[in-house]
């Protein structure tokens, strides 16, 4: 029984065009994926006869002046970065941090700067347990029931004790199915309050006065966190466990499929270069980042994120310079 071509996969069929994908290679897509050959055809035709298309089409060339732009600025950043690897270095001053990165707008790993944190020291399972195990905290579950589970997160809130939690990560075998991130620190950052003396923040770069005082990640190995860009210039420091991080330059957004707000369409676990054949332009980026190393990623950077342990991570925003992008930002919807 062959499949029937849904309104998501027309607008898979018109955003291809729009990319000037050759209609013989949609169509031969669209067979792969178990579509009748004829049907296919005729969808093709029907979207290129569209005066909806046509009009998408006249703002797709008004648009290629911006990505022009975006060209000039990537051949200049990838001459830079011709290695495709993330730079690390050792406990970097704060002149060259802002200087050389955050007003580059370029990733780093940075190692050295959480030396003196007692997360470091204290922190573990049973030092949870101790400090906050009765503690109600919120936890995402469900996860690996929705494809959509990031943007369906508000959904997949449940509460729990934190000891309770403690023993599920514990005992459980690699999985995405739960995870306490920052979008549960509203809730978490009071429950958890006599963990965050642990994790003051650095101040070589960060404001101690603000009030976004850190967010606090902490899995199984397994969680995912999905493609998608950032409003703000963020820290990731690494204190239990690694993560796997995949990054794709701000320059690259073309190629990225955003679909809701901030989030890319592309699974970054495996991306899929035949039915996502622009990412094939993008500079694809892969990081591990360990324990009691800091990341720093740029604004607007896209990042997918795995984590390879049992880990603990702090997110930082609270940086020295200027941080607020938000107000400009109006793509909230799909785009």
């Amino acid at each position: 029984m062959t499949r029937s071509i849904d309104h998501e996969w027309q607008r898979w069929i018109a955003e291809n065009l729009l990319f000037d994908a050759a209609p013989e290679s949609i169509q031969a897509m669209l067979v792969a994926q178990g579509f009748n050959a004829q049907e296919a055809e005729r969808e093709i035709h029907t979207a290129l006869a569209s005066p909806y298309l046509q009009g998408g089409t006249r703002l797709r060339n008004r648009l290629r002046k911006r990505d022009w732009i975006l060209s000039v600025y990537r051949s200049q950043q990838r001459a830079r970065a011709h290695s495709g690897m993330v730079e690390r270095r050792e406990k970097l001053s704060r002149t060259a941090f802002f200087e050389e990165y955050y007003q580059q707008n370029r990733p780093v790993i940075i190692s050295g700067m959480l030396d003196g944190w007692m997360a470091r020291k204290k922190w573990n399972l049973d030092y949870f347990r101790a400090q906050c195990g009765d503690c109600e905290i919120e936890v995402q579950f469900d996860r690996e029931t929705d494809t959509h589970y990031e943007i369906n997160q508000p959904r997949l809130k449940r509460t729990m004790r934190f000891g309770d939690y403690v023993d599920l990560v514990e005992r459980s075998s690699p999985t995405n199915n739960f995870y306490m991130t920052a979008n549960n620190t509203s809730h978490n950052r009071q429950a958890l309050a006599a963990l965050w003396p642990d994790a003051p923040p650095i101040g070589e770069y960060l404001d101690a006065n603000s009030p976004d005082t850190g967010f606090f990640w902490f899995g199984p190995a397994g969680t995912r966190t999905p493609f998608h860009h950032d409003l703000t210039n963020n820290f990731m420091a690494q204190v239990i466990g690694r993560k796997r991080i995949t990054l794709v330059p701000l320059c690259d957004t073309p190629y990225m499929y955003n679909l809701l707000h901030c989030y890319s369409q592309v699974d970054g676990s495996a991306i899929d270069f035949a039915r996502f054949p622009e990412m094939r332009h993008a500079q694809i980026i892969d990081c591990t980042l360990e324990p009691g190393e800091l990341l720093f990623l740029p604004i607007g950077w896209w990042h997918y994120v795995e984590g390879l342990d049992v880990s603990v991570t702090m997110t930082f925003i609270n940086f020295l310079e200027p941080n607020d992008f938000s107000q400009q930002y109006t793509t909230w919807n799909e785009v």
